[in-house]
């Protein structure tokens, strides 16, 4: 997994290709394998075991057919007559004939009961035999022969030896030969086998074996006791380690009995026996290596035509992110395909991001603008909050003004009554106390005059007062548009403007709180006013009566009768204005604590004021950043 990790996508699909393809290949080719063994194990034992029988057959024949031979030859007549009458040399004769004919046999000698060699095929054997009758009548075959039966262990125990006559191993067919008069036995005929002939019977396989290619195809016969009785392998040849055999039986006792109980045995070297099946694994161990070799190179193409175009993806989108360059075009959408699929969605995705970047350009560059005249507005609200600042405080200055002054009338006004009290106390200085009276009266007439003229000024400051909140309410209205517009910006701006919405939101509460602290400002005025308005009408009054006071003080003059009435009624007079002063004196108090409200709610809101300023300077600060982020990629 380490290796296939450090594997390109390319590799690692040639390579599992590769490993399918084996994993699919090695169970075939094992299971292939396995059958083409098993036949082939099948086919090798059918032919060493077709090969072993038809050596059975072949030997079998070939035996019954040289003993029949030879007890044809036992009823010759030449041979009989031979015995009877001497006549040797015919039967030298026809014995070399039928050795001629028959050159399977060693030779063939013709003997009388006692084992004198009186007839031969050849020469040679009749010196072999000669002085040897002794030898012959002991021999086991000749004692069989004389009880005219082929005894099958004495023709076995022949052919494992060299016979000391023939000098070569020989089947010793010996037969009786009877005479055609009597029937008695006369003499026997022995036709030596030549066990090396085999070689001739065999050689058929042994050449079919060779044609074949199984050089090491060999045929043995072996008997009931398991001596080897013929092998065509060459002397000193041991038997191959593995090797496969098959074997045959001879168990027909109505063909050569002697050979009852031999094993005819065909033998292959293993190695050679499954010489194809190695051919067939090297074969098709080649054609694996061959196929694997094919499926790779089509794995390569395979995985080079899939990972093609993703590289091509790659690096565009290597490019894209390294140049931010969003103008770059997708090509292999026309590919039908995966990879094809996947191309045109990372075009569509590459369009989604150019129109995503060309909106947030856009937005920023909007949202730029829109700080800008944010801060802009914000700026002149607070120029004008600090305008209205300084017209409260000069309010707050004129309203404390305007009280001390409401406190002295008071004060003076209760001086009136305490010097009206004395007048009818003391009605007796009418003339200085009307004097006093006088000047107290036009005093008092000057006060009235002074408290209209800043009442008036308090009227005039409570209509700046006004034009005041009316300016901080457009002001509010103002900023509570231009939040509104900001937060629809912002909501166009998705994801990015989810601050910018934040800072418009708050920007909007602010404004609609300058909103209705201007409302209550203008209620509170509107209470002022109307105060105002009651009071400028009651210090009308006071002066209007405060000029009748004076005319009926001048006019009690000339008539100190009148004074009492005078005095009276300037003491009712001045009653009302001191209840009119003392009510003055309270309405300037609501005016001075309202004033004071006002220059407190001018602070708070130049404070907001202030605050929005920081948070528009921070909106500013995101609007910059996001317009760097968005100016890193050209579209």
């Amino acid at each position: 997994m380490h290796l296939l990790s450090g594997l390109k996508l390319r590799g690692r699909l040639t390579l599992w290709v590769c490993l399918l393809l084996v994993a699919a290949l090695a169970p075939v080719v094992a299971v292939g394998v396995h059958v083409i063994r098993r036949n082939l194990e099948q086919q090798v034992h059918g032919v060493l075991q077709v090969e072993a029988e038809g050596l059975r057959d072949l030997v079998e024949s070939s035996l019954q057919e040289r003993e029949t031979n030879a007890r044809a030859w036992t009823e010759d007549a030449i041979l009989r007559g031979a015995l009877l009458f001497g006549t040797y040399a015919k039967s030298d004769a026809v014995l070399a004939t039928l050795n001629d004919r028959h050159a399977t046999f060693a030779g063939l000698v013709l003997f009388t009961v006692d084992g004198q060699a009186v007839s031969v095929s050849r020469p040679a054997l009749r010196d072999a035999f000669a002085g040897h009758e002794k030898d012959v009548l002991a021999a086991p075959w000749f004692q069989a022969a004389l009880e005219d039966r082929l005894d099958p262990a004495i023709l076995t125990g022949a052919i494992t030896r060299t016979d000391p006559f023939f000098a070569r191993p020989v089947m010793p067919l010996a037969l009786p030969v009877l005479s055609p008069i009597s029937g008695a036995r006369v003499g026997v005929l022995l036709a030596a086998y030549d066990w090396n002939q085999l070689e001739q019977v065999v050689a058929g396989a042994l050449q079919r074996a060779h044609d074949r290619g199984q050089r090491s195809f060999t045929l043995d016969i072996l008997g009931p006791e398991g001596a080897r009785l013929y092998s065509s392998r060459a002397p000193g040849l041991a038997s191959p380690p593995r090797a496969v055999r098959a074997q045959a039986l001879d168990e027909d006792t109505t063909r050569f009995a002697a050979g009852h109980g031999w094993r005819f045995v065909a033998e292959l070297d293993a190695q050679e026996a499954f010489l194809p099946l190695r051919r067939f694994l090297q074969l098709s161990l080649l054609a694996v290596a061959a196929l694997v070799a094919l499926a790779a190179l089509a794995a390569w193409a395979l995985a080079r035509s899939v990972t093609r175009p993703i590289t091509l993806l790659s690096a565009l989108v290597s490019r894209v992110v390294r140049e931010g360059d969003l103008t770059q075009q997708v090509a292999l959408r026309d590919q039908q395909d995966e990879v094809g699929e996947l191309a045109a969605a990372f075009a569509r995705m590459m369009d989604h991001l150019r129109e995503s970047t060309t909106s947030l350009q856009q937005g920023t560059r909007v949202l730029g603008q829109t700080v800008a005249e944010l801060t802009t507005a914000t700026q002149q609200q607070e120029r004008n909050l600090l305008q209205q600042t300084t017209a409260l405080q000069e309010t707050h200055v004129t309203a404390q003004e305007i009280q001390q002054t409401s406190q002295l009338a008071a004060q003076r006004s209760q001086a009136v009554l305490g010097l009206v009290a004395r007048a009818r106390e003391v009605g007796s200085e009418g003339e200085t106390t009307l004097g006093a009276s006088l000047d107290g009266f036009e005093e008092l007439r000057d006060h009235g005059a002074r408290l209209a003229a800043d009442i008036s000024s308090l009227h005039e400051r409570t209509s700046q007062i006004a034009s005041i909140t009316q300016t901080v309410k457009d002001l509010a209205d103002q900023s509570n548009m231009l939040a509104l517009n900001a937060a629809i910006e912002a909501v166009r701006s998705g994801e990015h403007g989810q601050g910018f919405g934040v800072v418009a939101r708050e920007i909007r509460s602010l404004a609609d709180q300058s909103i209705h602290a201007t409302g209550r400002v203008r209620e509170v005025l509107d209470d002022i006013r109307g105060g105002i308005q009651s009071t400028v009408a009651l210090s009308e009054e006071g002066q209007r009566r405060s000029e009748a006071g004076l005319s009926q003080v001048r006019a009690t003059r000339q008539s100190l009768h009148a004074l009492t009435d005078i005095i009276t009624d300037n003491a009712s007079a001045a009653q009302q204005i001191a209840a009119a002063v003392i009510q003055q004196n309270a309405g300037i108090a609501q005016i001075f604590t309202a004033v004071t409200d006002l220059s407190r709610m001018m602070d708070e809101t130049l404070q907001a004021m202030h605050d929005t300023q920081r948070m528009t300077q921070d909106l500013r600060g995101v609007a910059e950043r996001m317009e760097t982020a968005a100016g890193a990629w050209r579209v």
